[in-house]
C-alpha cells in the first residue's frame, strides 16, 4: 500500500484531519478522509460511506467518532466508477448513486476497504462502522477480512445473497423497519442464518440514521448510536 496527497486540517473536534490518498492491492488510487483525536485514540474506525460518495455528511460521522476518541478513516469507494463523485440525497442523487453503486463489485470496494485498514492498523486495534452500501460492506469485512476487531453495519441491503459466510469477527446490524429496500423478511432471513449476530430494528426507513436526509429519525438514531459505541468499547476500547 502506498500513501500520497496529504491535506492537513486543523478543527475544534479533533487533532487532526486529512485527505489523503492509498493505493489498494491492485493499483487503484482512492481518496480518504482520515480524521483523529487531539489526545492518544481509544481505537481506530473504518468508517464506510452511502452511495452518496465522500461527502460533508460522512466526513462529519468521522469528525464525531473523533470527537469521541476513535482515529476514523473514510475511503472514497465512489472513485472506481467517477472520481471525486458526490451526490446530494434528493430523488436524483439516489438514482445516481444507486448507478454508480452497481458499476463497482463489492470485491473492488474491500481492497480499497483494506487499503485504508492497512493505513490505521498500526495505531489500534480497527473497528469497522457502515452506512447503506457501507452496511453491506461492513458485513462482508467481517466475514472475509482480517486485522478488524468488529464490524457495524446500518441498513445494508445486499448482505442476503451473502447470509450463509461465516463472520470472523463480532458483528452488529441495524434496520428500519419501514424500509423499501430492505424487507423485514430480509432482516429475519438474516436472524436465522446468523444467530451469533447482533440484529435490531428501528421505527425508520431507509437512513433513518443520516441527519442530512429526510428519513432521519433522531430518536432511533440515538438509540442505535448508543448500542454502535457499547459495541465499540467492548470490541476495541
Amino acid at each position: 500500500m502506498q500513501i500520497s496527497g496529504f491535506r492537513f486540517m486543523m478543527g475544534p473536534e479533533t487533532g487532526m484531519r486529512a485527505t489523503i490518498t492509498l493505493t489498494a492491492e491492485d493499483g487503484h488510487m482512492l481518496p480518504a478522509y482520515h480524521t483523529a483525536p487531539e489526545g492518544p485514540a481509544r481505537g481506530q474506525l473504518l468508517v464506510l460511506q452511502e452511495f452518496f460518495g465522500l461527502n460533508d455528511h460522512i466526513r462529519s460521522v468521522a469528525d464525531r467518532f473523533a470527537a469521541l476518541g476513535y482515529g476514523a478513516i473514510v475511503p472514497g469507494l465512489s472513485d472506481r466508477a467517477e472520481r471525486g463523485a458526490e451526490f446530494g440525497y434528493d430523488p436524483e442523487g439516489i438514482a445516481k448513486g444507486h448507478a454508480l453503486r452497481a458499476k463497482i463489485p463489492f470485491e473492488e470496494s474491500l481492497l480499497d476497504a483494506k487499503a485504508a485498514i492497512d493505513f490505521v492498523k498500526p495505531h489500534g486495534k480497527v473497528g469497522v462502522v457502515g452506512y447503506c452500501w457501507g452496511g453491506s460492506l461492513a458485513f462482508y469485512a467481517a466475514t472475509r477480512l482480517t486485522d478488524i476487531a468488529c464490524a457495524v453495519g446500518y441498513y445494508g441491503s445486499q448482505i442476503v445473497p451473502g447470509v450463509q459466510e461465516v463472520p470472523r469477527v463480532p458483528l452488529m446490524l441495524h434496520f428500519g423497519d419501514d424500509d423499501a429496500s430492505i424487507p423485514l423478511s430480509d432482516v429475519e432471513t438474516i436472524r436465522r442464518a446468523r444467530p451469533e449476530v447482533a440484529v435490531y430494528v428501528y421505527p425508520g426507513k431507509h437512513g433513518f440514521n443520516c441527519d442530512a436526509r429526510a428519513n432521519y429519525v433522531p430518536a432511533s438514531a440515538q438509540i442505535a448510536f448508543g448500542r454502535t459505541l457499547e459495541f465499540l468499547w467492548k470490541h476495541i476500547g
